[in-house]
């Protein structure tokens, strides 16, 4: 890859599985997918929102491993523009695309919680355990995996700007390949492999979720700051559970 990335200080990720097997030091993005597949094989796993610059991580990650399991956390409020975007990307890549919904549908959600992400933080974190968090963590734990590859990056701000390039969360190692890239870095790549921007971005959005908690944002504002209504800054899927709930994780060696 043409891309000069600066040289990251690999973390060791503190888990029993991983003791003693760091990434390799001056790791690339492909490094780090790299590592990872060969580290889990089967029991890695990426996620991606279909979001405005996912193409790159799913072209990244699909150049090492074809067939890995991409999971897409369907809370059944996704724009339009998304599945179709989700779909086109499937069939340019060739995704194993595993699709997963919360046990509850829209219209029961309304019908007995109301318009959750309404209703400050509280309600915004309840509706995010419902229909985002809960899947996912249940398509990871059917899916058997001990790793999780995610598109994260320092550059986005806010609680991503201390990320490092492996961690874990809830017994499982995350790993972050374009932990510290910046916007240029992204968009340098998609040029020089000719990748789409999610169909939205040319109306503004920066970063692209749910229809009813999703805004343009203007050149001033960070690339997160029209999510979530100002109700929050992550929705869940990438926040470790309670201290208390990783500690009983990680003494069970889950």
């Amino acid at each position: 890859m043409a891309l000069r990335e600066p040289t990251p200080a690999v973390q060791t990720p503190p888990s029993e599985r991983s003791a003693g097997e760091a990434p390799p030091q001056n790791a690339t993005a492909q490094d780090l997918v790299r590592w990872a597949a060969e580290r889990f094989g089967e029991r890695v796993v990426m996620s991606s929102s279909f979001g405005a610059q996912s193409a790159v991580l799913l072209h990244l990650v699909t150049r090492v491993v074809p067939d890995m399991p991409v999971i897409l956390a369907d809370t059944g409020y996704l724009f339009p523009e998304t599945y179709r975007f989700a779909e086109q990307l499937r069939e340019r890549f060739g995704l194993n695309l595993k699709v997963t919904a919360p046990a509850m549908t829209t219209a029961r959600l309304e019908a007995l919680h109301g318009n959750l992400w309404t209703q400050g933080r509280e309600g915004l974190a309840r509706y995010h355990e419902l229909m985002k968090v809960d899947p996912l963590r249940q398509s990871l734990d059917d899916l058997g995996a001990e790793a999780w590859i995610a598109g994260l990056r320092r550059s986005q701000g806010g609680s991503r700007s201390g990320l490092m390039p492996t961690e874990t969360q809830d017994g499982r190692l995350k790993v972050h390949p374009l932990w510290n890239w910046s916007r240029a870095d992204v968009g340098k790549y998609m040029v020089e492999h000719d990748l789409p921007y999610h169909p939205l971005v040319e109306r503004g959005y920066a970063s692209i979720g749910d229809v009813h908690s999703t805004r343009p944002v203007s050149e001033q504002e960070g690339e997160r700051d029209g999510r979530f209504n100002g109700f929050a800054e992550e929705c869940g899927l990438h926040v470790p559970r309670t201290l208390g709930e990783n500690d009983s994780l990680e003494s069970a060696g889950l």
